[in-house]
């Protein structure tokens, strides 16, 4: 049930970011989600994409350093207080959420997120098993 993502490691300097995104759309590889964390030297660009093993090769081919992680996409109720009771149910297993961001599309009235836990199989289980809806890798790269 788990998601895979790419992760491209990223200069912190102007343009970067345009090169990934030109490589990707020269190659048909659409981005539906994304998240990126910087530092002063370097940026993590993560991403959710419709073809991780294209976008892998060409981002490689192109020189940039990427990584494929596990990641968890869970169905949020869209209204206030929805996020909180996904992470009080994480909380209450004491499973630690790594990082967290959403997702471009809406699942029916749902919003959807992207997360990293530090145990994912069990984060899996612990959410089936309240009723919370996870959204297959293959569900979620055509959405």
């Amino acid at each position: 049930m788990q998601a895979e993502q790419i992760s491209i490691f990223l200069e912190n300097k102007a343009g970067r970011l345009s090169e990934v995104t030109g490589i990707l759309s020269e190659n048909g590889v659409n981005i539906r989600a994304l998240a990126l964390a910087d530092t002063t030297d370097f940026g993590v660009l993560r991403l959710i994409v419709d073809d991780n093993a294209r976008a892998e090769q060409v981002l490689k081919q192109g020189g940039f350093t990427v990584r494929k992680t596990k990641v968890v996409a869970v169905e949020v109720q869209d209204q206030p207080g929805g996020l909180h009771s996904i992470l009080d149910i994480l909380h209450r297993a004491e499973i630690n959420v790594e990082y967290m961001y959403a997702f471009v599309r809406q699942s029916g009235n749902n919003a959807v997120m992207i997360f990293r836990f530090d145990q994912p199989d069990e984060a899996i289980r612990v959410l089936s098993d309240n009723r919370v809806s996870v959204i297959k890798g293959a569900n979620l790269y055509s959405m």
